[in-house]
């Protein structure tokens, strides 16, 4: 059987143990437990600053580690939606205190005390997890400085709206592999809204449009939270008569009207199929 490479932690001379007997590989290595320690952490398709951006990883989020370069790369599976990629070593650290609370909104700061008047520390995105000392009404304390309360919540809090959670992102500029209020790609709005609804969500369109949801005709009618996929996009039906998705023709999450929006698409590549959330 063909294994996705991008969800599949094997390379020419290594593989991870857990796929002994499934593919051929001269060492196997165990891996070792981590976590994100910086806001926004690229995970890249090779070990160099230039190759390109396949995804993001946000601060707390998990991650196998199953090799380390002496350049300062590691090779990692994230746990999440399991994608395999190479993030910078000094990103990442031993767990320490388990995640409580996540990021709920855009973007938040991290500040070095509970007054909005110290420059901030960091900028936290959405869906960051955070590690809560203790809390008040208008502060959470964490080990690295305060947040605001009202921007986080507790780690299982679920979002009810997918498309509500997308249309916070409007603006966004675009960014292949990104998947934070400071970059988003097409299949990383729909799944940071997704997951913040507490359903699954591969990483890639064309993962998505094979796991997600059931059929709908290309004709339509669609509905709000259908999904529509085209090769290499995957956009978000707001209603009936308009369309949301982080697209490189705006080069932002953008919302228009859907006739139009569908029309223009098709010049260059026809819509290949529609799906409905079984939410």
């Amino acid at each position: 059987m063909t294994r996705d490479p991008r969800l599949t932690p094997a390379r020419t001379d290594l593989a991870a143990e857990a796929l002994r007997g499934q593919v051929e590989a001269p060492r196997y290595v165990q891996g070792h437990h981590r976590v994100v320690a910086e806001p926004v952490v690229p995970v890249r398709h090779a070990p160099f600053s230039v190759a390109s951006l396949d995804t993001e990883a946000l601060l707390g989020e998990s991650v196998t580690v199953y090799d380390q370069d002496a350049e300062g790369w590691s090779w990692v599976q994230l746990e999440a939606d399991g994608y395999v990629g190479y993030m910078p070593s000094e990103m990442l650290r031993v767990p320490v205190e388990p995640a409580t609370h996540k990021v709920c909104a855009p973007r938040t700061f991290l500040f070095p005390g509970p007054d909005i008047k110290m420059p901030p520390l960091a900028t936290l995105p959405f869906g960051a997890r955070l590690s809560v000392l203790d809390g008040g009404e208008r502060f959470l304390r964490l080990a690295a400085g305060f947040v605001f309360t009202r921007h986080a919540v507790p780690l299982d809090a679920r979002e009810t709206d997918v498309v509500e959670v997308a249309t916070r992102f409007l603006g966004t500029p675009y960014l292949w592999g990104g998947r934070s209020a400071l970059g988003l790609d097409c299949s990383g709005l729909v799944q940071t809204a997704l997951v913040a609804c507490g359903l699954d969500c591969p990483r890639d369109s064309d993962m998505q449009e094979k796991a997600l949801g059931l059929p709908v005709p290309l004709d339509g009618p669609f509905q709000r939270g259908d999904l529509l996929f085209w090769p290499g996009h995957v956009a978000l039906v707001e209603d009936p008569q308009t369309l949301l998705h982080a697209n490189a023709f705006h080069m932002m999450v953008a919302r228009e009207p859907l006739a139009p929006a569908l029309a223009r698409i098709a010049a260059t590549t026809p819509l290949r199929s529609a799906r409905r959330l079984a939410v």
